[in-house]
């Protein structure tokens, strides 16, 4: 029996960072997969995630596993996805040096991904936006901080890793003022501020005080802020616009609609999907162009562009028999 242990350790900590140059975010995404993987196999199979094989692994209990997360943890099928896709890289690793585990390995590999509906993206309106960039209190140190930080997010549509990612020394609030963002695949790229924007972190640098981390945002210990702890600046905010805003009451606003109501917004500004995916940071436009399934505006463009055919116009002319019909219920 293969020891699970020293190839997954191999694996997250040499193979990933240091073979592959992946980033410690990516890292970090593959080790929560394979977390709840091992969480599920330990339970399934009594033991304890330390003492599982690599032969524990097969491709039956990866599909149990896969079920268990769409059912009992209520994940969507994007994310089951995710989950399988970690589980084959890991196995491509493992492949090169357990031959004698080929043909399980191939059993997972033929686990094929799962379709699902591709619905419209949920985004917000600018009335919904200025609400929720109007809820903090900026009379405190934390309702400054969250203002700038919500309004980064939106302003240049980041990623939420980017917006708890950005160093302070990336910030230029001098004339032009931008932030330069490291996104997925370690692609930098350089956005210009709004004003409006730019004002609300002028705000916030002046009181944020000497902080031992890089990172531009913090949380009350200083520390840099999380993905959880934006998610839930996020919700607070939104629950208490949700008592001005009616249509954001009892609506769950995750700080990924941001980016997408800012790449809304811009599209419908630009009408140039090639400008909103460098804005996004998108390394293929075909990514983008689910914004333009989601924008009417653009259809109605179309629909109005074009010409309708010439069509001969008639007057419907009721036969004789279907009025004497008609009569003759009338006279019953």
């Amino acid at each position: 029996m293969t020891q699970l242990a020293p190839l997954i350790t191999s694996f997250l900590r040499e193979h990933m960072p240091h073979q592959r140059g992946y980033s410690p975010r990516s890292c970090e995404t593959y080790a929560v997969s394979f977390k709840l993987l091992f969480e599920f196999s330990a339970k399934r199979l009594a033991t304890r995630p330390s003492l599982l094989t690599l032969e524990d692994l097969d491709a039956t209990l990866i599909l149990a596993f896969l079920r268990h997360i769409e059912n009992e943890r209520g994940n969507a099928i994007t994310t089951r996805n995710v989950r399988l896709a970690a589980i084959k890289t890991f196995m491509r690793y493992v492949e090169y040096r357990v031959p004698s585990a080929l043909e399980q390995i191939a059993r997972i590999h033929a686990i094929p991904a799962k379709r699902h509906d591709q619905k419209l993206i949920q985004h917000l309106t600018i009335g919904e936006v200025r609400a929720i960039l109007s809820a903090p209190d900026l009379a405190t140190r934390s309702g400054v901080r969250d203002r700038a930080m919500m309004h980064l997010c939106f302003a240049a549509g980041l990623r939420v890793s980017e917006l708890v990612g950005v160093l302070t020394e990336n910030l230029s609030l001098q004339n032009g003022c931008s932030v330069m963002i490291k996104g997925k695949g370690r692609k930098e790229r350089c956005l210009p501020l709004w004003k409006e924007t730019a004002r609300d972190l002028r705000a916030w640098l002046s009181i944020r005080g000497t902080v031992p981390v890089p990172e531009l945002f913090v949380n009350a210990r200083g520390e840099p802020m999380s993905r959880a702890g934006f998610e839930y600046v996020l919700d607070k905010h939104v629950r208490k616009a949700g008592e001005i805003c009616t249509t954001l009451r009892d609506r769950n606003v995750s700080p990924h609609q941001l980016r997408h109501s800012c790449a809304v917004v811009m599209l419908q500004a630009t009408h140039d999907v090639r400008k909103v995916a460098l804005w996004l940071g998108h390394a293929d436009i075909r990514t983008t162009e689910v914004y333009l399934r989601m924008d009417p505006s653009e259809k109605l463009e179309a629909v109005e562009a074009v010409i309708p055919p010439e069509l001969r116009r008639g007057r419907f002319k009721a036969p004789d028999a279907l009025i004497a019909s008609l009569l003759s219920d009338i006279g019953m």
